[in-house]
C-alpha cells in the first residue's frame, strides 16, 4: 500500500477486501506522519511488470495481511487521477487462509485486524482510510 502513495506513478494498482468466514474484514492501519497521523487501508499495492490485476491483488493480500484466498470476485476497476493513465483494480476475496505477514522495510509498521464490514464502512464515512480506493472496494463489496 504505500507504493500506492508515490506519486508520479503510471502502474496499475489492485486493492483486496478480504472477508473470513464470519464476514469480518482484513483492514491494515499505520502512521502516516507526512500525512497527519494513523490511517487505515486495505491490502494493496502496484502491480509489477508482467503480472495481471489479480495476481497482484493475491501478491499483496499474501504480502501485507499473510492471507490466501480460495474465491475472488473483481468489483471493479477505476481511474486512479485525472493526471494519469493508471487504474486501480478492486477485489473482494474470500475461503481465506491466514498466514504470517511478509512486510517489506517501507511496510514494517503495518498492523492487521479483523473489523465486522458495518464498522469498516463506518470508518471509511469517517474519513479514517488513507486513499479512496480501499472505502470504494468495501462500499462495492457489501452490494449483494
Amino acid at each position: 500500500m504505500s507504493d500506492l502513495l508515490d506519486r508520479g506513478q503510471s502502474r496499475d494498482a489492485s486493492v483486496v477486501v478480504a472477508r473470513d468466514a464470519h464476514g469480518l474484514v482484513a483492514v491494515l492501519s499505520a502512521r502516516f506522519p507526512r500525512h497527519g497521523g494513523e490511517f487505515l487501508f486495505l491490502p494493496g499495492g502496484r502491480m509489477e511488470d508482467g503480472e495481471s490485476p489479480e495476481g497482484c491483488a493475491r501478491r499483496e493480500l499474501r504480502e501485507e495481511s499473510g492471507v490466501t484466498a480460495e474465491s475472488w470476485r473483481p468489483l471493479g476497476s477505476y481511474g486512479i487521477t485525472l493526471q494519469s493513465t493508471a487504474r486501480v483494480h478492486l477485489f473482494e476475496a474470500r475461503g481465506l487462509t491466514l498466514g504470517p505477514q511478509e512486510l517489506t522495510e517501507t511496510e514494517e509498521g503495518f498492523k492487521l485486524s479483523w473489523w465486522p464490514m458495518a464498522d469498516a464502512i463506518t470508518a471509511a464515512i469517517e474519513g479514517r482510510f488513507l486513499l479512496p480506493a480501499g472505502p470504494l472496494a468495501l462500499f462495492l463489496a457489501d452490494r449483494p
